[in-house]
């Protein structure tokens, strides 16, 4: 069988997914990446001795035996890695003193949330009554066939009443009905986001009580390299530091690639696991774009882009609670937003991360795209910026971690111009589009983000822009579907795995 060619857009975890199927499928594959190493959001860099991870913070799928887990494994992306499962997902801290401990373990959650407040009951029980029965949801992950479709109907019978119910509130409207004001604030406070839809927050507490959303040892650069060597003993070629300019089209086919440099290469599928405001407006000159998509991309929240600054700090934090969201005393304005709360995490359960005794503390703040883009016309302001933030963060944390501003051995500052500048994502936004109660609600309607464009031919997009909430999960899941749909368009069997 002569091999068809597949060019991809995109060597993050959707982009070498989609590689590794496309060759366990017998196609020719070839990734093209924007920049000089693979992994695309799932990364981290070095500095001084410190490794500063730029994105797991939990894996859906790191129980073996869950669903999701045995699409990792059809990659064998997590072969041999540990997995470490926190008791505590996060402190909040009021400005009382008092603490929220949100347990990993439900029935310790519970208890400790009736006893911050007994007058709650009722809305804690239900909280935590939900994410019992959501401990016990594992949708079937394979998504390649009709098949698995009727198989994930049946598995999500039993829990539609709970869809309804809890995926038409957001996290905000669910916390008002608390009298607690700790608790009140510190449901949102979980995850950050006061407009996320409530089912996700059940889901991923859901998920750490099952423990199936553990965090693997070595973080992201290591999990991406794993998928890079697997499309690599696949046979599968990429290219770095190279930037796609255009998608040729001829007779409503998509045909190649133009590529900064000048050069045209040709193949037969064309997949974008790319930035995807950059493919539709850019790549494809806005041509193919629906009412739907520029719907979404005018009126869609995106998860807001991040500052976030790591700090390599020669301190054994071992014993202490590895996040925590500290509700200030006094707001303080860092980067032209008044903040009220300090949320901060550090990575001493990690340590192949930092030198023996030191460990890596990280914070990531809320910013604006626009703030960061007007500062970068004059350098020397940007980095004063820059320097400005660390040194607010700083003292910050010395009210925190006392004596803690004179360990600090390394300091790293990233904006979303950092974000936009290595991955090209759309306005540096970190993870797509938010998990809006809206967006859960269409997932419930099975209204999923179409990976095709009408009137195009051979051209398909996969990845977090293609996924309301993002994450790895659905960039592997995304990937898998797309080149089984491509097998079937081309009369093969679909291979989801592959023997060296």
């Amino acid at each position: 069988m002569s091999e068809k060619t597949i060019l991809i857009i995109g060597g993050g975890i959707a982009g070498l997914s989609a590689g590794c199927y496309g060759r366990m499928n017998g196609y020719q594959t070839k990734i093209f990446e924007l920049h000089s190493i693979s992994g695309g959001l799932c990364t981290g860099w070095k500095r001084k001795g410190y490794t500063i991870d730029g994105c797991i913070h939990w894996l859906v799928g790191s129980r073996p035996g869950s669903g999701m887990h045995a699409l990792w494994d059809e990659l064998g992306v997590l072969n041999g890695v540990k997995i470490v499962n926190h008791e505590e997902f996060v402190r909040v801290r009021g400005t009382d003193g008092r603490e929220f401990i949100v347990y990993t373990n439900v029935d310790r959650l519970e208890a400790h949330m009736l006893a911050l407040s007994p007058q709650d009951a009722v809305q804690i029980k239900t909280l935590t009554g939900a994410i019992r029965k959501f401990s016990k949801f594992d949708p079937m992950q394979d998504n390649s066939s009709p098949l698995s479709g009727i198989k994930m109907l049946f598995t999500m019978l039993p829990f539609l009443g709970l869809f309804k119910k809890f995926g038409s509130l957001t996290v905000s409207e669910f916390a008002g009905g608390f009298k607690d004001p700790l608790l009140r604030q510190g449901l949102v406070d979980i995850l950050g986001f006061p407009g996320f839809s409530l089912l996700g927050l059940i889901m991923t507490l859901a998920w750490m009580h099952a423990e199936n959303a553990g965090y693997p040892i070595g973080g992201s650069l290591p999990f991406a390299h794993a998928f890079e060597r697997r499309y690599r003993e696949l046979g599968g070629e990429i290219e770095f530091n190279t930037r796609v300019e255009k998608i040729l089209v001829e007779n409503g086919q998509a045909v190649g690639l133009r590529l900064a440099d000048g050069r045209e290469v040709r193949g037969d599928r064309i997949i974008s696991a790319a930035d995807g405001h950059a493919t539709l407006y850019s790549m494809l000159d806005g041509q193919y774009l629906t009412d739907e998509l520029k719907e979404m991309y005018t009126t869609w929240p995106i998860f807001d882009p991040l500052i976030q600054v790591s700090l390599g700090v020669n301190r054994d934090l071992s014993a202490a609670p590895h996040a925590i969201n500290v509700h200030l005393k006094k707001p303080v304005h860092i980067a032209g937003v008044e903040r009220d709360v300090l949320s901060y995490k550090h990575y001493a359960y990690d340590p192949t991360l930092a030198p023996a005794g030191k460990t890596v503390v990280e914070v990531m703040l809320s910013s604006s795209y626009a703030y960061w883009k007007e500062l970068a016309e004059d350098r020397e302001r940007y980095d004063a910026a820059k320097q400005q933030v660390a040194l607010q963060v700083i003292e910050q944390l010395e009210a925190v971690l006392p004596g803690i501003s004179g360990q600090i051995e390394m300091v790293d500052v990233a904006t979303p111009l950092t974000y936009e500048r290595f991955t090209g994502n759309w306005q540096g936004s970190f993870e797509g589009w938010q998990y809006t109660k809206e967006a859960m609600s269409r997932t419930m309607q099975g209204k999923s983000i179409s990976k095709t464009l009408p009137g195009l031919e051979n051209f398909y997009m996969i990845g977090q822009w293609t996924e309301p909430g993002g994450g790895l999960p659905p960039a592997l899941t995304s990937a898998r579907a797309i080149i089984s749909q491509i097998c079937k368009k081309d009369k093969r069997a679909f291979v989801s795995k592959k023997t060296q």
